[in-house]
């Protein structure tokens, strides 16, 4: 426990120190093209915001690939700002070009972020295949529910695949098992000897 706890203080201290780093980094290039005052400690703010939404959205799984495009293109400002600070940029002549950049990055920061707060989540599966609703769907009326068949409410399990050879091999165990116990093997014991899911035990057991 101790040990874990020290691994997750190194982390987070290194967490700290990085997004203090870059934090920084980002101010001073702001500031150096012409973003005084408070503007440029927002830019820094703004373009942490943005890579931890995009993030946040591609943890989701909703919009795939608008949401690794703003991941780089934020991860892009920020890295671009580490390393201009390292001494290749002469801070007290900005070239005209990134003084533009700096100027269009909130309407740049803008339009990700508005694209990524209302980006359609992806359809995902649970572990029985079935259908989850996503963050942005809404939830289902009582009208709708009423109106749906009710063959829709209980659908069926779809047919489990099972390979011939797991077949025979599933004959086999349970010939052993009726000679050894002088009784029939039940699903849940084939499961156990088989090591397969519940499904696929009882598709097992219909065909032996």
């Amino acid at each position: 426990m101790r040990a874990l706890l020290a691994r997750v203080d190194a982390v987070l201290v290194q967490a700290l120190i990085a997004a203090a780093l870059s934090f920084a980094h980002l101010h001073d290039i702001a500031a150096a093209a012409g973003q005084d005052g408070w503007k440029a400690w927002a830019y820094p703010i703004s373009v942490d915001l943005l890579l931890v939404a995009a993030w946040r959205r591609l943890r989701s799984g909703g919009a795939k690939a608008s949401s690794w495009c703003w991941f780089v293109i934020a991860l892009t400002a920020s890295l671009g700002a580490n390393v201009a600070t390292a001494g290749l940029l002469d801070m007290t002549q900005v070239p005209a070009w990134l003084r533009i950049l700096v100027a269009g990055w909130p309407a740049v920061a803008f339009l990700g972020g508005t694209l990524l707060a209302h980006s359609a989540p992806t359809t995902a599966l649970d572990n029985d295949g079935h259908v989850v609703k996503g963050q942005g769907e809404a939830p289902e009326s009582a009208s709708e529910s009423l109106a749906q068949p009710a063959v829709e409410k209980a659908p069926e399990r779809p047919a489990v695949a099972v390979p011939t050879a797991l077949v025979d091999h599933a004959r086999k165990v349970a010939a052993e098992h009726h000679t050894r116990t002088g009784t029939p093997i039940d699903t849940p014991t084939l499961r156990a000897r088989l090591g397969v899911p519940a499904p696929m035990a009882e598709a097992i057991a219909a065909q032996l």
